[in-house]
């Protein structure tokens, strides 16, 4: 199965509101594509006055056994556009793939 983990930094200062617009994101996806987990999680320890943030994305295998696809990959993609705002670098994309 098809699995994304997307890292990035925010600034510290901002790391509650950028957590808080980044579940808000997730659950809108959620909303619209009923099959998608999605998690956020952060780095306990913050550097530079950055903190980092993950998002994951996998599916529910009785609904998208094969996981993200591009279409899903790109509908998360095209609503991250919202978290610009507190963005302090890109944003990393990171695909992975169930061992058997």
């Amino acid at each position: 199965m098809r699995e994304l983990f997307v890292y990035y930094r925010v600034r510290s200062a901002d790391a509650a509101v950028a957590s808080a617009a980044a579940q808000a994101m997730q659950a809108q996806l959620r909303t619209r594509h009923p099959e998608l987990i999605a998690r956020l999680l952060y780095r306990p320890d913050s550097a530079d006055g950055e903190q980092t943030l993950m998002e994951t994305y996998a599916t529910d295998p009785a609904r998208a056994p094969r996981g993200i696809s591009a279409a899903l990959q790109a509908a998360i993609d095209d609503a991250a556009l919202a978290l610009q705002p507190w963005l302090d670098g890109p944003r990393h994309t990171e695909v992975f793939v169930g061992c058997a």
